[in-house]
């Protein structure tokens, strides 16, 4: 026999505020059209970090992110505080080097994320120029990863 929940809040037992919310790996949710469904878990970024590249690197904020490791120049490690179930998580990423984006000078590029997908952490490359292949340290570094987590 299934049923049917209908309220408009969710509060704690003392009725002072919000609380926790478990869903399963199989919740979903109804589309925003309304005409499928979607798994809620699968949907969400499960790694997210934001870090300033250059000097001693820095989180600025972060999600799920343990700490970064400065490899060589442009090139960094996203270490992961919940391990993704499998390498095969997939990646998105931006840098730029100047507080504003002026002609002629830096601008965004694609991050590369450069050798075999591990886990446990993220190893990401930044270039700032699209006709150089050289790597270099970037000041504003944005990294999303989604996946399934162990």
């Amino acid at each position: 026999m299934s049923s049917q929940l209908n309220v408009d809040t969710i509060v704690d037992k003392a009725g002072s505020g919000g609380t926790n919310v478990k869903m399963a790996n199989t919740s979903t949710y109804v589309s925003d059209g309304g005409a499928v469904t979607q798994n809620t878990v699968q949907g969400l970024i499960k790694v997210w970090t934001n870090f300033n590249g250059t000097g001693t690197i820095a989180t600025r904020d972060s999600f799920n992110t343990a700490s970064l490791t400065d490899n060589s120049t442009g090139s960094h490690s996203i270490n992961f505080t919940n391990n993704f179930n499998a390498a095969s998580w997939s990646g998105a990423g931006n840098c730029q080097q100047a507080d504003t984006v002026n002609p002629g000078s830096s601008y965004m590029d694609v991050l590369q994320i450069n050798r075999t997908q591990e886990t446990s952490f993220a190893k990401v490359m930044t270039n700032l120029n699209f006709t150089n292949t050289d790597v270099q340290d970037a000041k504003y570094v944005q990294i999303l990863l989604s996946g399934d987590l162990a």
